[in-house]
This record gives C-alpha cells, structure tokens and sequence, in this order.
C-alpha cells in the first residue's frame, strides 16, 4: 500500500465561524462514525504543528470547512485539492464607526477613510486584507460608489498570538479597530460574534449593517461562500470516508436547525464569543442554512470571489471553478443517509 493509499487518521480544520463540520465533532459525531475504523479524528486547531496546513492543503487526509481565501489562494498556487461543498452563514458583515460619525449608508462613505489591513508575510491569500477590501467593495456599490471615491489608509496588522486571551486574539484580526478609536481612520469593515464583542469593547457602533441588504452578492467575501475542501488523494483512495464525514455534516446541519439555544452555547466555543457577541452575530434564521451544497447560485458567487481576489492579487493565477468541484461526494453522501433512515 502506497503512502498516499494509507489512511491512520483523520484530520479536519475549521475557521471560528458556525460549521456543520465543527458541529458534528463537538457533538461527537465524527468520532463515533470513524471509531469502528480506527480511524482517531483530530483537528488542527489541537495539533498546532500542522496549523500551516489550514493554509496549504498539503495533509492528505485533511478535511477544511473554512474561509474562501486560503483555499482560493492554495488552489491557485497548485495544491491538488478538491472543492466539495460550500455554505453561506449570514455573520454580522458590518461597517463599524464611532457614535458620532455621522456614517449611516453606503452614501456616507463617501470622501472617508477606510481602514485596510496591511499585506500579511505570505502575499497571496492576505485574508484581513481580501476581507476589509472585498467589504468595502459591497458596501461601497450599494450606493454606486467606488475605491476612488474613498481613501484607504493601510493599517498595521496585530499580532493574534500576543493577545492575553483566545478571545482577545480573535478580535485583533480586525486591525483596524484601534485606529478608528483614535480617530486615525472612519470605518472599519469587521464579520463574526469576535467583532460584535470587539464593537462592544471599544464602544464602537455599526454603520452599515451589509447583512440587511436583500441582494446576497453584496456580501461575497471570505466566509460567502465557504468551501469545504479535500486533497485530491482522500477521494482516490478513501472515498467512502469523504461520504461518511459530509453524511455527518449534513446530520449536525439538521440537529442545528431544531436545537438553537443548544448550538448557541456550542458556539461560544466553536467563536471564542461571549454569547452577547454570538447572539449579535448569528441572527435571524442562520441556524437553519448550515448544510453545505453545490448550488450553481454559490459556485457563481464563489467565482465572482476568485476573480475579485486575482483583480487586485491575492491569487498567484487564475483557474477554473468548475474543474476544481467535486459533485460526487456529497450527492452520495445525501444517498447514504437516506438509505440509513429507510
């Protein structure tokens, strides 16, 4: 048996986000459906040593459910990985400002500063960047605006890794927000329940709520859609496993819909938030959408993303979308749960 052919564990990733894969693990889903196997399932988020692989998808029996930026950025660098879901989670896109800003709409922005974070050590894939850009970007065209009609002012990036907490790490991936306090800059574009808590924190408030936008392709970005990746390797060699891990994601993604106070407490964990930030973050009926699909309407959306990320050059070269999916797993993946509920 090759290298490539043997499979000794599994292993998945995932961003601090609501995910169906993060889901199915903390309810111990995964570790039961693979125990008979053998199979141990780890995440990278335990193993630190491998964290770079969240990034390269170069870990064969690797499973990611994260943000479009890294995974867009590995595959165009050459990575041999497979697309095989993607989600949409509405999670508080906003543009933040101070209280007496005066900026309430799109058409606000106008003549102000946003705040963009600098380019990270690896060019390619700079996901503070891409995201604050990409935001701005869908804000910006709610009221016919465009960069030329702002002033981006590059911001440092923080160190995560310094911050006394998990939680406080979290909220320095939005660099910006120190600046906007000072008054260096007029808006920060932030996501997520570490932002909310952030927001509230340094008492900042909300200009431009994007999620409120009825039109989804305003809020392409990194988390919109978010792919779910394999190494090209897991499916030649360990099909049946792809299946069983996407059944197990489907399963979590129902369990969610029916059990909200239940995920919410798990999210806490899942977000490093405090439930106020998860509570501000993750509204409406978000608890129903976790499921991943293959929709045409989200491969499209995840197109309009890669050609934005290679117009202004986080993606070393273009390339297909529809060469990179992978139909087949998650179809039998639905046929392998039903056959199971028959």
């Amino acid at each position: 048996m090759t290298h490539a052919a043997t499979l000794e564990q599994i292993w998945f990733t995932r961003c601090p986000v609501p995910t169906a894969s993060g889901l199915a693990y903390q309810l111990g889903w995964l570790g039961e459906e693979f125990a008979a196997d053998g199979l141990p399932v780890s995440t990278l988020q335990e193993a630190k040593q491998l964290g770079r692989h969240h990034y390269d998808h170069d870990l064969p029996g690797l499973f990611r459910e994260g943000g479009n930026v890294p995974a867009l950025a590995a595959r165009a660098a050459g990575a041999p990985s497979r697309l095989i879901g993607l989600t949409w989670i509405e999670e508080w896109q906003t543009i933040l400002v101070r209280p007496d800003s005066g900026i309430r709409s799109a058409q606000d922005l106008k003549g102000k500063r946003l705040a963009l974070p600098a380019w990270g050590e690896n060019r390619p894939g700079s996901i503070a960047r891409a995201m604050s850009l990409h935001g701005y970007k869908g804000a910006l065209s709610l009221a016919g605006l465009s960069f030329d009609d702002v002033e981006l002012v590059e911001v440092a990036l923080q160190s995560q890794t310094d911050a006394a907490t998990p939680q406080l790490g979290l909220q320095r991936l939005w660099s910006g927000l120190d600046y906007l306090v000072r008054g260096d800059v007029d808006a920060v574009y932030v996501k997520g329940a570490s932002a909310a808590d952030a927001a509230q924190r340094l008492g900042l408030v909300v200009g431009i709520d994007l999620d409120q936008i009825t039109d989804p392709r305003y809020r392409i970005n990194n988390g919109t859609p978010r792919p779910i990746t394999v190494h090209q390797s897991l499916l030649d060699h360990h099909f049946d496993v792809v299946v069983r891990f996407l059944a197990q994601t489907l399963r979590a993604a129902e369990w969610a819909a029916g059990n909200r106070e239940a995920l919410n407490r798990i999210l806490e964990e899942e977000t490093k938030a405090g439930s106020a930030g998860v509570a501000e973050a993750y509204r409406g009926d978000f608890h129903t959408t976790l499921a991943p699909d293959l929709s045409a309407q989200r491969l499209a959306f995840l197109d309009v993303q890669k050609k934005f990320l290679h117009l202004h050059g986080f993606l070393e070269r273009d390339f297909d979308i529809a060469g990179w999916v992978d139909h087949a797993p998650l179809k039998a993946a639905h046929e392998w749960l039903a056959t199971r509920r028959a």
